[in-house]
């Protein structure tokens, strides 16, 4: 768990956060080595396998925030599937529960509907690979990575390792618009052995469909993973949400709130045990995107008094251990890794790695506050206080793509 960068200090930075009310930017990175001597939507098998590598990571560290990209994890390995062959590709089309025969007319079709006109503003998606000068790639798997991913390449020197993370972070710090600021350090880069860099990254940026009156924030007490009873700012508003109870299959109840962005594409889902003695590591294992699915249909609009404390939080994920927990191994083997349609020369995957960040505040922009009408009601609505430790999901709700992924321990 890092503490924030110098850098979200500096005024640039922090005149941004104070005018957007929620924003999440991530990297995700694989570098390949060469070596000389159920049903659902598309969008939604992805996440699926991005939301089980979260729960890999968030059961080693179940006290801890842990923020993380479901489809930015499904994006990286649908960019290296065309290149793979044998075993290597079928492990990844089992893992992300793709069909044999391809389904790049489907993600073709999911990276166009995430980056509509419609979210243009909200959710920005870029993909790239960084190859070796004279590194030779197969031109289908160049065509189809650029065909369905719109994915740019470029020529790199690798043998000045520190140039070629320079060049990288900066392609990182501009697609994020400065949230991450470096993803790769040199000494990741093998001067000889490198040659390629898959590089995809999320910026999400989304303004609350009802915002909260910074005038109401206050600090009210939050209970933290590890049972610390801390004073956090705690966001406030009178509105009408969805909200639900669901059920884990061992009978533990939790609630389910939905807090839609501007536009209604985009939704914040967030889960919490309706006990608060029940800890949130029970919840988490048995979250799925067939699980959200029926969230969304078994919610009902209420108006409650809501609570929920402004957060942020960053974190760095090794992917290798929790991908090869589910079965993705020979792309990190040397001896292994079957990349023949993405080059003649033999390589496999040595590092994988994501960065994500999140944000989440009132929204100090001019938005025009559709909701006053609603504050004059003189009834008593119920509170919800969102003060436990908690889990919540980024979705795109046409698509059911889980961009973001998270529990929040300590705001």
């Amino acid at each position: 768990w890092h503490a924030p960068s110098k850098s979200s200090g500096s005024p640039v930075m922090c005149s941004f956060i104070s005018n957007t009310l929620s924003l999440l930017c991530l990297c995700a990175l694989v570098t390949l080595y060469g070596v000389q001597s159920q049903t659902g939507t598309y969008g939604e098998r992805g996440s699926d396998l991005g939301i089980q590598v979260f729960q890999q990571v968030a059961q080693s560290k179940p006290l801890e925030n842990v923020v993380l990209s479901p489809h930015g994890v499904a994006s990286i390995l649908g960019m290296l599937l065309p290149g793979a062959q044998g075993e290597t590709r079928k492990q990844l089309l089992t893992g992300l529960r793709y069909k044999k025969t391809g389904p790049y007319r489907m993600l073709k079709k999911l990276h166009k509907k995430l980056t509509s006109k419609s979210n243009q503003d909200t959710v920005l998606i870029a993909n790239a690979m960084f190859s070796q000068k004279g590194f030779p790639m197969e031109k289908d798997f160049l065509e189809a990575s650029r065909a369905n991913f719109e994915c740019e390449t470029r020529g790199l020197d690798f043998s000045d390792p520190q140039a070629a993370a320079d060049e990288i972070n900066e392609w990182v710090n501009n697609k994020t618009k400065g949230h991450i600021p470096s993803l790769i350090k040199a000494d990741m880069l093998d001067p000889a052995l490198t040659r390629l860099v898959a590089l995809n990254s999320i910026y999400f940026k989304g303004l609350w469909k009802s915002r909260f009156q910074p005038e109401s924030t206050k600090m009210r007490t939050f209970t933290a993973g590890n049972g610390r009873v801390l004073k956090v700012p705690m966001m406030s508003q009178l509105s009408v949400v969805n909200i639900g109870v669901a059920t884990t299959p061992q009978g533990v109840k939790y609630k389910v709130i939905e807090l839609p962005y501007h536009g209604n594409s985009v939704s914040m889902l967030i889960a919490l045990p309706s006990d608060e003695d029940t800890p949130l590591s029970k919840v988490v294992p048995h979250v799925n995107t067939a699980a959200v699915y029926n969230w969304t249909k078994t919610m009902h609009s209420r108006k409650v008094r809501l609570h929920i404390p402004k957060f942020s939080a960053d974190a760095e994920v090794d992917l290798e251990a929790p991908l090869a927990a589910l079965g993705i191994t020979d792309m990190f083997s040397q001896d292994k890794a079957d990349f023949s349609h993405l080059s003649t020369e033999p390589v496999h995957v040595s590092k994988a790695l994501q960065k994500a960040k999140i944000i989440v505040n009132e929204d100090g922009t001019k938005a025009a506050a559709a909701t006053t009408a609603v504050l004059l009601t003189r009834s008593s609505p119920p509170w919800i206080s969102v003060d436990r430790p908690f889990l919540f999901l980024i979705r795109h709700n046409p698509t059911g793509t889980i961009l973001f992924m998270g529990q929040m321990n300590q705001p």
